[in-house]
C-alpha cells in the first residue's frame, strides 16, 4: 500500500497544476498540525530544545505549524522535482560557498558534504549534479523493499549514486571511501543517528546521538568535511556551503572523530537556529527522548505480557526469540 501510495503521488503531482498541488500539501500539513499527530508532537519535542525553556506553548505551536508546512513542501517538491525541468531548478536556487567546494573537487580532493534534515536535500542533490558535479549518497532502507527501490531509482534519475545504509554489507563504507579518494563528492545527512551506532554530542544544550560517518570518512580519506545548510525563502531554494571543518588533531582516532563531530554539530546548531521552521526533524534526536521512548515501550510490553502468555502458552518465548 505504501508503494502504491508513493507511486500514485509521483504520477498525480507531476501532472496537476502547481498551485493546486502546493495548496493540497499545505492543507495536509495543517491537518496534521491541528490533530497534533505523532509527527507534529515529535517535531515540537525537538523544537522546544531549540527555543529554550522560556518558550511559550503558543510560540512552539506557531513554529511547529510553519515546520509542518515546510516539511510537506519538501514532499510536494520531491514528487514534482522530476517534472520541474533544469532551467526551473537552476533559476530558483541561490547558493553561497559553493565555489570552495567546486575548487576542492577540481583539484582532485574529495568532499564530505554533511547536512542536517533541512529544506529540500533532494533538490540540492539535483542542483549540484546539474552543475556538473556527480555525487554519492546513502539512503535508509525502507519497507517494503519495492518502496526503497522506487526511492533509489528516483534519486538516481536525478543523477545521484545511491547506496543503502543497511543491507549493503561493508561495501557501502568502502565505496564511499573510494569515491572520496578519487576526488568525488559524498553527501550525508548527519543530524540523526538511525542505526544506533552514533556518537554522543552536545546539541542545543543536551546530549544527542548523531552519526560518526562524516568525520570518520574525512579522517580516513583526507577529504574536506564541509557542512551544508538548506532553507526556503519564498519560491527560492537556498544552499549554503559552510567553511571546512578541519579534522581534530591529537588524541586517539575515536577522540579525533568525537571532537570533529562536535564541531560539525555546532555549525548545525547555528544553521537550524537561523531557519528553525525548515528543520524537518520529527523523530527522536536527544538522548533523554530515546530513553523515555524505550521506557514507554518497555512498560507497554510488560502490560501486554500476561495476556500474551495466557493466549500463546509455550509459543510466546519462541516469538520473542525471533524478534530478538
Amino acid at each position: 500500500m505504501a508503494d502504491l501510495a508513493y507511486s500514485a503521488g509521483w504520477a498525480m503531482v507531476r501532472h496537476a497544476p502547481e498551485s493546486a498541488g502546493r495548496a493540497v500539501f499545505q492543507r495536509l500539513a495543517d491537518r496534521s498540525w491541528r490533530a497534533r499527530d505523532a509527527g507534529t508532537r515529535g517535531l515540537e519535542r525537538n523544537l522546544r530544545r531549540l527555543l529554550g525553556p522560556g518558550a511559550t506553548d503558543a510560540r512552539t505551536r506557531a513554529l511547529s505549524r510553519a515546520g509542518m508546512r515546510s516539511y510537506m513542501r519538501y514532499y510536494y517538491e520531491m514528487f514534482r522535482l522530476p517534472a520541474m525541468g533544469e532551467e526551473y531548478i537552476l533559476d530558483r536556487t541561490r547558493a553561497t560557498g559553493i565555489d570552495v567546494l567546486e575548487k576542492h573537487i577540481r583539484s582532485g580532493r574529495g568532499v564530505v558534504a554533511a547536512l542536517p534534515h533541512m529544506g529540500n536535500w533532494d533538490h540540492a542533490g539535483a542542483w549540484i549534479t546539474l552543475n556538473g558535479i556527480p555525487l554519492t549518497t546513502v539512503a535508509q532502507r525502507l519497507r517494503p523493499e519495492s518502496l526503497f527501490q522506487r526511492f533509489t531509482a528516483y534519486r538516481e534519475s536525478l543523477g545521484m549514486e545511491v547506496l543503502p545504509l543497511t543491507g549493503g554489507g561493508s561495501s557501502t563504507v568502502g565505496t564511499l571511501a573510494r569515491r572520496l579518494r578519487g576526488g568525488g563528492l559524498v553527501c550525508l545527512l548527519a543530524d540523526r543517528d538511525v542505526n544506533g551506532g552514533g556518537l554522543e554530542v552536545e546539541f542545543f544544550g543536551e546530549s544527542a546521538r548523531v552519526p560518526s560517518g562524516p568525520a570518520a570518512l574525512a579522517l580516513n580519506t583526507g577529504a574536506a568535511l564541509m557542512p551544508v545548510s538548506l532553507w526556503y525563502d519564498g519560491p527560492y531554494w537556498n544552499i549554503r556551503v559552510h567553511e571546512e571543518i578541519p579534522v581534530a588533531g591529537g588524541g586517539t582516532r575515536s577522540e579525533r572523530v568525537q571532537a570533529t563531530t562536535q564541531e560539525l554539530v555546532r555549525v548545525f546548531e547555528g544553521a537550524i537556529a537561523e531557519h528553525p521552521e525548515d528543520w524537518h526533524m520529527l523523530q527522536p534526536v536527544f538522548s533523554s527522548d530515546h530513553e523515555r521512548d524505550r521506557a514507554s515501550r518497555g512498560r507497554a510490553g510488560a502490560t501486554a505480557a500476561p495476556g500474551a502468555a495466557e493466549r500463546g502458552g509455550a509459543g510466546t518465548p519462541a516469538r520473542n526469540e525471533r524478534n530478538g
